[in-house]
């Protein structure tokens, strides 16, 4: 058997259940690979090692009076370590959101896409570094430190969701849990040569996730396989009575072993986006993700040329949406019902002196924005009008999916920069997610995987877009991909 902290979730959960191995050895496994590399990485924020060891012995108890009946129920992943992102609440584990306004803060509950995998029978190894409140492209605005790309410790991982792609990423975490709201799952899978999965608004319950822009937020996953990231999606998907937002519909039973086709992708059509192509894209993206596209081909589908017009609108829509939503979804942290508390002669001053203090400079620059863009006289014609050419950029992708299947683009326009390169400039590393904002103001699903390495030997990520709750599609190719390439079978060399 390879190295314990090398194993996928569909082979820990094999060898868990064949015995094989226990979930204590396999956790211990994972918290000494942590306590070893995580200093230099630092993709966590606060470990449990206590609680994850109590999990996993609870979860050989169930493992071995299942071998003995095995007609009696065990959950799909019994056993199987995972990391959650510090913006999802899990009730007793501080979460922080990456914010010193959150930096002691217990939840009394948990959120539903943490208690589905709990339920499941994972074991949560400790909560994920994000840039705070998930604003952010790099993981540098965590107001406690940057997490680093395990693949050269001078470049960032991508964010907001770094940590846990950097986890996944060193094996110091078999999966974890993200969120996408412009980009955060799938452009860190990228950077990090991992498989990110931003599903479809409303397929997964945004339930004690705390909100950014709440028309955007997705909870999504990390594994290093296409066939990690179904498995998570199938059991974190569904119907929540706690979610308004979350939609009432089946969720397909996806073939983990991608079906009994072969890997055959005949009759399916891909779009390519002639604007997601464009002057000033790093050459070697490019041609990964061409050379990706001719692999799909090579497996019987065949790629079309199409246009979503509207694409060069994606940026500043996002950019009027998401601080407006984010503006009216902070403003709860005042420092009077809970948080810590900057003293003041009046209420108006502990307001402005505890957001002042323990607020970031980047998400006082968008609750500003936001709060602008709201304000009377301006409503109308910034929020307003965003929302109208969201539309637009809707219907571009729902008039692309009447003539394929899915849509492959780049992730990014780059690999994975230099920490410290874009923080004097917004715009520069807001450009970092020019690709990935259209999906989620359409809210459509998107997947991205590794297909290649620059010469800097960074990962380069494509990305695989679908129509609304088609998130088998995704899969199917991506299965396909993977079973005739090895890129997700690389790992960076930290020891």
């Amino acid at each position: 058997m390879p190295e314990l902290t090398d194993l996928t979730i569909v082979e820990c959960s094999s060898a868990l259940q064949e015995g094989e191995i226990s979930s204590r050895e396999l956790t211990l496994a994972f918290l000494e690979r942590i306590d070893r590399l995580d200093p230099h990485v630092k993709a966590f924020i606060t470990l449990t090692p206590e609680f994850a060891l109590s999990s996993a012995s609870e979860a050989d108890k169930r493992l071995s009076a299942w071998r003995k009946d095995r007609s009696s129920h065990l959950p799909e992943l019994t056993g199987v370590p995972i990391a959650v992102k510090d913006v999802l609440a899990v009730e007793g584990i501080r979460c922080t959101c990456g914010s010193r306004i959150l930096e002691n803060f217990i939840p009394t509950y948990t959120a539903t896409a943490v208690s589905r995998l709990v339920d499941s029978g994972m074991v949560i190894l400790g909560k994920t570094n994000t840039d705070e409140f998930a604003m952010g492209s790099s993981t540098e605005n965590s107001a406690y430190f940057t997490t680093c790309n395990p693949w050269n410790l001078s470049h960032v991982p991508g964010g907001s969701s770094g940590g846990s792609a950097a986890a996944v990423a060193a094996r110091m975490a078999p999966a974890a849990l993200g969120t996408d709201t412009g980009g955060s799952v799938r452009q860190p899978a990228s950077f990090c040569g991992v498989t990110g999965l931003k599903p479809t608004y409303g397929r997964v319950s945004r339930y004690g996730l705390i909100a950014y822009g709440s028309s955007l937020d997705v909870v999504g996953c990390f594994g290093r396989t296409a066939a990690d990231t179904a498995l998570l999606f199938m059991l974190m998907a569904g119907p929540d009575h706690l979610d308004a937002t979350s939609m009432d519909l089946p969720v397909p039973s996806l073939q983990l072993n991608g079906g009994s086709d072969n890997g055959s992708l005949k009759g399916m059509r891909i779009g390519i986006p002639q604007e997601y192509f464009i002057e000033g894209i790093q050459s070697e993206v490019e041609t990964g993700v061409r050379e990706a596209v001719s692999v799909l081909e090579s497996l019987g589908a065949e790629a079309v040329p199409i246009s979503l017009p509207h694409t060069e609108y994606a940026l500043p829509v996002y950019y009027l949406v998401a601080p407006a939503e984010a503006s009216a979804n902070l403003a709860r942290y005042d420092g009077v019902r809970y948080g810590p508390r900057v003293e003041g002669k009046d209420m108006w001053d502990i307001f402005f002196k505890t957001r002042g203090e323990k607020f970031g400079a980047e998400v006082k620059r968008r609750i500003m924005l936001g709060t602008y863009a709201l304000s009377a006289g301006y409503y109308d014609a910034y929020y307003g009008q965003a929302q109208k050419v969201r539309t637009l950029i809707k219907r571009d992708f729902d008039e692309a999916f009447k003539t394929v299947d899915l849509i492959a683009a780049p992730v990014a326009p780059t690999t994975a920069f230099r920490a410290g390169e874009h923080t004097e400039d917004p715009l520069a590393m807001y450009l970092e997610d020019v690709f990935t904002l259209p999906a989620n103001l359409a809210g459509v699903p998107g997947l991205a995987f590794p297909v290649g390495f620059d010469h800097n030997n960074l990962p380069i990520g494509i990305q695989l877009m679908g129509p609304h709750f088609k998130e088998e599609v995704l899969f199917k190719a991506a299965y396909a991909y993977q079973k005739s390439t090895g890129w997700h079978l690389r790992r960076p060399e930290l020891e």
